[in-house]
C-alpha cells in the first residue's frame, strides 16, 4: 500500500513488513513527516511486525483540506481508523510522537476496541497537559501554540525566518541536521505549512468533550531535555491511564525521540508490544 483515501483525501503511507504481521501504526508530529520513523521501522519489521506510517492530514499533498474545523482530533483519528480498515486491521498498536501522540491518545481513549497498545513519545495525555498549563510553567513552554492560532501570521513568520535560521533553531532544540534541514525547507512554503499549523488552529473546536482516561496498555516515553513538555505534565499522565501503564524518562534526550533516541526507544517499544500480545 502506497496510499489510502478517506473522504476524497489521499494520504501517502509507508507500508513495510510482512503482510500478515501484527499491525503497528506510526504517527509523526509537527513539523515532521513519516520519514522520521526511518530508523525505527527496520527494528519493527525485523521483529515481524507490519508497519504503517502515513503522512497525516495537512502533510500529504493530496490531503490538505481548507479550514480549521477539518483538523480536530476527531477527524485526525478518523483518518487513522480508515487506514487500519484499508489494511484489514481490526486492531492495531499505535506509536505517536508530538502531535502524532495526541492523535494516538485520542484513538486509545475513544476507540479502545481498535487499539491494542499505545506508545506516546514526548506528549502526555491531553488532560494532563491541561492540568500542567494551569498548575505549572507549561504555558511558558507552549507559547507558540497561541501564536499559531492567528491566521496567516505563523506562515509569514516561518517564511521570513529563512531556511538557515530555522535549521539552526531546530538543531539547537536537539533535532539532527538532516531532518532539521528538510523541515526548515518546508517552512519556506506557506502552502505546505498551513495544513500542519491548522492542527493547532483546530484545538478550540475539539475541546467540548473532555478526553476520557485510557484503559488500553500504555507507555509514555519522555526526554528530560525536552524544551516543550515539562516533567509535571508527563508525570501527571498516570492519573489518566487506568490500564497497564509504564512511564520512562530518558536522561539527556530531547523532544525529537524518533530520530534522536531511536536506539533507546526501540527496545522499549518491542518490550511493550511483547508484554501485551
Amino acid at each position: 500500500m502506497h496510499n489510502f483515501v478517506r473522504d476524497g483525501l489521499t494520504f501517502d503511507v509507508t507500508d513495510e513488513g510482512p503482510a500478515d504481521g501484527r499491525v503497528i501504526v506510526l504517527l509523526h508530529g509537527f513539523p515532521e513527516d513519516r520519514h522520521c520513523w526511518s530508523g525505527l521501522i527496520p527494528t519493527l519489521t525485523g521483529a515481524r511486525y507490519r508497519v504503517l506510517a502515513p503522512d497525516q492530514r495537512g502533510y500529504s499533498p493530496g490531503a490538505r483540506p481548507a479550514g480549521r474545523r477539518a483538523y480536530t482530533l476527531g477527524e485526525l483519528a478518523a483518518d487513522i481508523l480508515a487506514l487500519a480498515d484499508v489494511a484489514g486491521a481490526a486492531q492495531f498498536d499505535v506509536v505517536g510522537h508530538d502531535w502524532g501522540a495526541g492523535v494516538a491518545w485520542e484513538l486509545a481513549a475513544r476507540h479502545p476496541e481498535r487499539v491494542r497498545t499505545l506508545t506516546a513519545l514526548s506528549v502526555p495525555h491531553p488532560k494532563a497537559m491541561q492540568d500542567a498549563v494551569l498548575r505549572s510553567s507549561q504555558l511558558l513552554h507552549s507559547w507558540y501554540m497561541l501564536l499559531f492560532q492567528l491566521p496567516k501570521v505563523p506562515e509569514l513568520v516561518l517564511r521570513l525566518a529563512g531556511t538557515k535560521r530555522a535549521t539552526e533553531q531546530l538543531q539547537k532544540d536537539g533535532l539532527d541536521c538532516e531532518s532539521a534541514a528538510r523541515y526548515a525547507a518546508r517552512m519556506r512554503r506557506p502552502d505546505e505549512m498551513t495544513g500542519p499549523i491548522n492542527w493547532y488552529r483546530g484545538i478550540p473546536f475539539g475541546g467540548r468533550q473532555p478526553m476520557p482516561a485510557v484503559t488500553v496498555p500504555t507507555m509514555l516515553i519522555w526526554g528530560d531535555g525536552d524544551h516543550y513538555l515539562t516533567r509535571y505534565s508527563v508525570e501527571r499522565t498516570a492519573r489518566y491511564a487506568n490500564g497497564p501503564y509504564r512511564f520512562e524518562a530518558l536522561a539527556g534526550a530531547t523532544h525529537w525521540l524518533p530520530t534522536g533516541a531511536t536506539a533507546a526507544i526501540a527496545p522499549m517499544i518491542l518490550e511493550h508490544l511483547a508484554a501485551h500480545p
